[in-house]
């Protein structure tokens, strides 16, 4: 995973996990057991599926970065999906608050954006390969075919 990626998953984890700490705190404060259940559930699945789907876009664009814009549009759509699918399936569950769990998924899910989006603005990327980038990489290319 190259250097940029890695800095854009912290960028979002780091927020990500101290708003699902918050919110296990305040859940289990107001609701109790259940709540703190619910609310570790919610931010560890908005933890999983967000990295995952970074990982995704990644691994989607690698080879060819001018799918970026549909490739992240669809990794997105996927990971509302499966949200949507699992608070679908725990609807009425009595292991967890369902409260507590859909409030702090939607909270984790707003600050994992956010946070993806203020790292991606600061990770200064480039966009356009100068004549000398592309030089190399061809240099460096028919050195490794000789060997």
């Amino acid at each position: 995973m190259p250097s940029h990626d890695a800095r854009i998953i912290r960028g979002a984890a780091i927020p990500t996990a101290v708003a699902g700490v918050l919110a296990v705190a305040i859940s289990a404060a107001v609701v109790g057991s259940k709540g703190l259940i619910g609310a570790l559930a919610a931010t560890l699945l908005v933890l999983g599926f967000f990295s995952f789907g970074q990982w995704a876009l990644d691994r989607l664009t690698r080879n060819n970065p001018q799918m970026m814009m549909a490739a992240g549009l669809l990794v997105y759509m996927t990971q509302i999906m499966a949200v949507a699918v699992v608070l679908a399936v725990f609807k009425n569950t009595t292991l967890f608050n369902t409260k507590a769990f859909g409030f702090t998924v939607l909270g984790c899910a707003l600050i994992w954006t956010a946070g993806s989006v203020r790292a991606s603005l600061k990770a200064k990327i480039f966009y356009v390969e100068n004549d000398s980038a592309t030089r190399k990489s061809d240099e460096v290319s028919r050195s490794e075919r000789q060997q």
